[in-house]
C-alpha cells in the first residue's frame, strides 16, 4: 500500500474525551472514529489489526479441535427466559421489540442459542466432545462506556462452548481452552497471566481470567511475581492428550493469582513476601466451567451409554477480540506512538522516502515495495511529497515495528537504513539485506 492513495487520517492534537494511552492513540493514528457512545467505525488502519487479532484466534481455536461457526446478532428473548436469564441480567441487555410484537435482544453472549442449536442436533454421547465458537459482534449497554474500545458498548467477541458427557470431560475442555489461550496472547506479544475471578451472569464455579499487566486496567489484581516468569513458548502440545493439558494448568495457576472479587488475604499471605505483587489489570479473556445449568434448564440431553437420558456438561469461553486491540497498545507503546508486536502489526514494515522525487531514491524505494510484496509481506510506502520529520512521526505514531529509510546520501553508499520500532536502533546495509532481515523476522522464505 501507498500511504499516498490510503485513508489514514491521522490527528496532531488528542482529542479531550480520550482518557488512557490506548484510546488517544487510537483516535490519533486513525484508527476509529467514535459513531455514538462506547460505538465506533473501525477504520482501515484499526479494521486490519482487529483482523490480524481474528486470525490469530481463529488459528489457535481449529488447531485445538474447535469448530467455527457463526451465530446472528440478534436473539429470541424465548430463549432466554427458558434459561431464566431474560430478567436477570440486567440493564446491560439491549431490549428489542420487532414489527410482530415479538421480544427479541441484541446479544451479549450465547449461551442460550448454542445451547437451543445443540439440543436440536445431538442426541447420542457419540457425537460429543464437540467444541463450538464463533466471532461475533456483541452489544452491552454499559452505563458509562469509556476507554475507547476497551469498555464500549459493541464490541467484537470469540464466544466458545463446550460439551460433554461428563465434568471429567468438560474439565478437559477447560483446560484445553487454557493452554489455546495461552498460546493466543503470546502469539499477539502480550503475556495474559490466568487469575481466578467471579463467575458473573454467566454462572459456574470454575473459571479464570485472562488479565495483562496495565496501569489503566479496570481491575486491581494480586499474585505471586513468579507467575510473570512463566512463558508458554513453542512448545508442542497434543490438546487431546488429558495429563499434558491438566499440566499447563497446574503451572500455570498454582501461584496465586486472583482479582479483586476473589482475593483471599490470609491465602495471599502465605506467599513469600518479597514475592506478593498488586497492580492493575486488563481482562481480555475468561473461561468458564458452569455443568449443567444451561442443558437443565433447556433439556439439553444425550443418551449415554447406558441408554440413559442425561444433562451435557458445559462451558463457555471467550476472547475480547476488539478489547485486545486497546490491551495491546496499553502494553506496548512510548511518548511517540504505538509499538506494534510482529504478531499483529497492520504492515509489516514501513518505507520512508526521503525524497520524493528523486529518481534513484524512488526506484529504490519501488524496488523495495516490489520485493517485499513478493515474498508475501505487506509494507506501507510513505511515497508522499512532505518533510522527512512529517513523515518519521507519522510511522512512530502508527507503531509499524520496522521502518526502511532510504534517501540519496544513502544510496550513494549502497545502504538504506533498517530501525526497530521498539528499540529504536539503525542499521545501514544493502537493501537486499534489509528485504532478507525482514523476512527472517516473519519467519518468510526468500
Amino acid at each position: 500500500m501507498r500511504l499516498s492513495r490510503y485513508f489514514l487520517p491521522v490527528l496532531k492534537e488528542t482529542p479531550s474525551e480520550a482518557q488512557i494511552v490506548s484510546h488517544r492513540l487510537m483516535l490519533r493514528a486513525g484508527m476509529i472514529k467514535q459513531s455514538s457512545a462506547g460505538i465506533y467505525s473501525w477504520l482501515p488502519l484499526g479494521y486490519k489489526v482487529l483482523k490480524n487479532i481474528e486470525n490469530i484466534v481463529h488459528e489457535e481455536q481449529v488447531r485445538a479441535g474447535h469448530i467455527p461457526m457463526l451465530m446472528p446478532t440478534l436473539q429470541s428473548a424465548d430463549l432466554w427466559r427458558e434459561s431464566g436469564r431474560y430478567d436477570a441480567y440486567g440493564p446491560e441487555m439491549l431490549r428489542i421489540t420487532d414489527r410482530h410484537e415479538r421480544d427479541m435482544l441484541y446479544g451479549p453472549t450465547n449461551e442460550e442459542m448454542i445451547t437451543d442449536i445443540f439440543r436440536s442436533h445431538v442426541s447420542s454421547y457419540k457425537d460429543l466432545p464437540l467444541t463450538l465458537y464463533h466471532i461475533q459482534w456483541k452489544f452491552r449497554d454499559e452505563r458509562r462506556p469509556r476507554f475507547g474500545v476497551m469498555r464500549g458498548r459493541e464490541f467484537l467477541m470469540k464466544d466458545g462452548y463446550n460439551f460433554d458427557l461428563s465434568k471429567e470431560d468438560a474439565l478437559h475442555a477447560y483446560n484445553r481452552h487454557l493452554v489455546s489461550y495461552l498460546r493466543t496472547y503470546e502469539r499477539m506479544g502480550l503475556q495474559a497471566i490466568p487469575m481466578r475471578a467471579d463467575s458473573g451472569p454467566i454462572g459456574g464455579d470454575d473459571t479464570h481470567e485472562f488479565l495483562v499487566l496495565a496501569e489503566t486496567g479496570e481491575s486491581e489484581v494480586f499474585y505471586d511475581s513468579e507467575i510473570t516468569d512463566l512463558k508458554f513458548g513453542d512448545r508442542k502440545i497434543d490438546y487431546d492428550d488429558v495429563a499434558q493439558c491438566q499440566a499447563v494448568l497446574e503451572e500455570f495457576t498454582s501461584r496465586y493469582a486472583r482479582t479483586d472479587e476473589t482475593h483471599d488475604e490470609a491465602l495471599f499471605d502465605k506467599v513469600p513476601e518479597e514475592r506478593r505483587r498488586s497492580a492493575r489489570g486488563i481482562e481480555v479473556g475468561q473461561i468458564f466451567y458452569f455443568g449443567t445449568k444451561y442443558s437443565d434448564a433447556m433439556g439439553a440431553k444425550v443418551v449415554d451409554q447406558e441408554g440413559n437420558r442425561v444433562p451435557v456438561h458445559m462451558g463457555s469461553h471467550g476472547i475480547g477480540v476488539s478489547r485486545l486491540v486497546g490491551a495491546i497498545i496499553e502494553a506496548s507503546h512510548d511518548d511517540k506512538g504505538i509499538i506494534w508486536p510482529e504478531g499483529v502489526t497492520p504492515f509489516h514494515a514501513g518505507i520512508v522516502n526521503l525524497k520524493q522525487g528523486d529518481a534513484d531514491a524512488d526506484a529504490a524505494c519501488q524496488a523495495l515495495y516490489d520485493s517485499l510484496v513478493t515474498l508475501g509481506l505487506e509494507p506501507l510506502y510513505d511515497d508522499r511529497d512532505e518533510r522527512a520529520g512529517a513523515k518519521f512521526a507519522t510511522m512512530d505514531l502508527i507503531g509499524l515495528p520496522w521502518r526502511i529509510t532510504v534517501g540519496p546520501r544513502g544510496l550513494k553508499n549502497g545502504v538504506v537504513e533498517l530501525t526497530s520500532r521498539r528499540t529504536g536502533e539503525s542499521e545501514e546495509m544493502p537493501p537486499e539485506q534489509a528485504i532478507t532481515r525482514i523476512t527472517q523476522i516473519y519467519g518468510r522464505s526468500m
